[in-house]
């Protein structure tokens, strides 16, 4: 069956449509030859040559980041930019991406796979909406046959580029080359820096050499490393280069370094005085300017924070990313030395102790009998004495006996981590009363006068036995400090909710590099008598109280030990 006849009103529509669209199509491939003369493979090529020989003529159009042609794809066909850039770059196996090159309008690719037919050897990608015109293989051999002046700018740009391309390898050979090398010379010095710090199993000579070794690996010129105490949600520092050595307390969450130690962020300041993080007035107050700063956590191997390092002015431009990898790989190290600092210093107090509990031991077996002996006789002689003095030389012969028993006896407890607390409600003041006195005797005879302060002397719950332990050791250490007299002055009050004791001593002081230490077991300062123990086993007991023991000290004018007991 035939087709109907087309109609001639649909022959003109057909026609007048066919009409106008010739027109625009001349017009485009007008533009684009116009634009094809202006490409630098054109250059000096007889227009008339272009014409004849290139016979398609359409622009294809890219958008951002679409691929041309990708690595290793099949393709001959040489590319022209009318319009926008083109970046050439290759990836290495290891993903590594390289820029070969970025190209322009007026500018033409993919002219090695055009000669040699070979798969593209680099990736094409528009960098913004680009227009491109595409010379078939026939086409370029064409124009090649027919021009001089086309083969020459192939050959000549093609010479560039290799050049450009050779100079780019090379650039990059070096760059690596140079990168590798810097990575290198770091994890030289970071196995350097891990061998300092793995050199000590003193706490404090570890880190002095922890900090010396960090602010030197990255050129600051000063620094200080805080320790994390979780119990007192505080850190702590008594390692600030320079010349004074100082204990530093900060609560966590405050400063840069307290900020760091609680949120674990690194941070990285290159002008102190225009970021609102710094406090310049530690600048007023120490004379020092502050350029640039790097505060970071220090973590162990668990990724638990345990301290943070805090470098001040690198002496050679603000810190780096390179300063702050060198710090978290050194950190771990750092953390892992002072654990083993730890470690071996409980392993040594503990064999300590346990040789101090043996002794103990074999003391308390060896004086029980003559120790309840004496004890008895002086209660005989109490009693069947009238003269008063004899009845309290009685007393007090007593009182050192069971003083004596009750010393013996908590050295062995504390050897053996025994904490036996027997909590009751008592008067404060007549519990110091009775020991006061008792002081006061011991006092006197080393020319130390006592001064009583019992602003508070209502009820208080505590070990009594145990507490008159401390105030015994405490006045004693407090003695010890006054070698030539002076005065002792015992405090009572209420302080915040909390019993609040006092011992105030008119003696040597405490320098600030040993003030942390004097609680340690068998660490002893200035004298050479006493086990090293006093104060450790008066931390132990105010511990078991859930109280907190303080310390201010000023050398050569005296210090002040205050003890907090809940007042409940």
């Amino acid at each position: 069956m035939k087709k109907p006849p087309r109609s001639s009103k649909s022959a003109r529509v057909h026609k007048q449509t066919s009409g106008r669209a010739a027109p625009k199509r001349r017009r485009e491939e007008s533009t684009v030859a116009q634009k094809l003369t202006s490409n630098i493979i054109f250059k000096d090529v007889d227009p008339r040559v272009i014409k004849r020989l290139v016979k398609q003529k359409r622009e294809h159009r890219f958008a951002p980041d679409e691929i041309i042609f990708d690595e290793s794809s099949r393709g001959r066909d040489l590319f022209l930019i009318t319009h926008g850039r083109v970046r050439i770059k290759k990836y290495t196996r290891f993903g590594v991406e390289s820029l070969l090159a970025v190209l322009h309008e007026g500018d033409f690719f993919g002219e090695l796979s055009t000669i040699d037919s070979l798969p593209r050897s680099a990736r094409a990608e528009a960098m913004d909406i680009c227009s491109i015109v595409s010379l078939s293989p026939a086409e370029v051999r064409a124009l090649a046959g027919a021009s001089i002046e086309f083969t020459y700018n192939l050959l000549t740009n093609m010479a560039v580029r290799l050049r450009s391309m050779d100079q780019t390898f090379v650039q990059e050979l070096n760059r690596n080359a140079m990168s590798a090398k810097a990575q290198v010379d770091r994890l030289s010095l970071l196995i350097d820096a891990s061998k300092i710090v793995n050199s000590a199993i003193d706490i404090d000579k570890l880190l002095r050499l922890i900090l010396d070794v960090a602010s030197r690996s990255i050129n600051a010129d000063r620094g200080t490393l805080y320790l994390v105490d979780h119990q007192a949600h505080e850190l702590w520092s008594m390692v600030a280069q320079g010349n004074d050595v100082v204990e530093i307390r900060l609560p966590m969450g405050k400063g840069l370094a307290g900020y760091v130690g609680e949120t674990g962020e690194v941070v990285n300041i290159p002008d102190a005085y225009k970021d609102s993080r710094f406090n310049p007035e530690i600048d007023m107050k120490s004379g020092y300017k502050t350029h640039n700063v790097l505060c970071m956590p220090m973590r162990d191997k668990e990724g638990r924070i345990v301290g943070v390092f805090q470098f001040l002015n690198k002496l050679d431009g603000p810190f780096g990313p390179e300063d702050e990898g060198f710090i978290d790989a050194l950190s771990v190290h750092a953390a892992i030395a002072i654990e083993n600092a730890r470690l071996a210093r409980e392993m040594v107090q503990s064999e300590r102790l346990s040789a101090v509990g043996r002794m103990a031991s074999t003391i308390i077996h060896d004086i029980k009998n003559p120790m309840g002996t004496l004890r008895m006789y002086a209660q005989v002689i109490k009693r069947k004495t009238g003269d008063a003095e004899s009845a309290h030389l009685a007393d007090e012969m007593i009182q050192q006996v069971d003083r004596f028993v009750n010393m013996t006896q908590e050295i062995l407890d504390f050897s053996r981590g025994i904490s036996d607390i027997h909590l009751e409600t008592v008067a404060l003041g007549e519990v110091f009363e009775g020991v006061l006195a008792f002081i006061e005797r011991d006092l006197n005879k080393r020319n130390i006068s006592l001064v009583r302060r019992l602003d508070y002397t209502g009820q208080c719950t505590m070990d009594v036995e145990k507490m008159v332990r401390v105030f015994y050791n405490l006045a004693g250490n407090a003695a010890d400090a006054m070698k030539d007299g002076g005065s002792l002055t015992v405090h009572t009050f209420l302080y915040g909710g909390r019993l609040a004791l006092e011992f105030t001593d008119t003696g040597c002081g405490i320098p600030d590099e040993i003030k942390a230490k004097i609680f340690e077991p068998f660490f002893t300062h200035g004298k050479k008598h006493g086990t090293g123990l006093g104060l450790a086993i008066v931390m132990k007991i105010v511990d078991d109280h859930h109280g907190r023991v303080e310390v201010d000290s000023v050398v050569n004018k005296g210090s002040t030990i205050r003890i907090l007991l809940p007042n409940a």
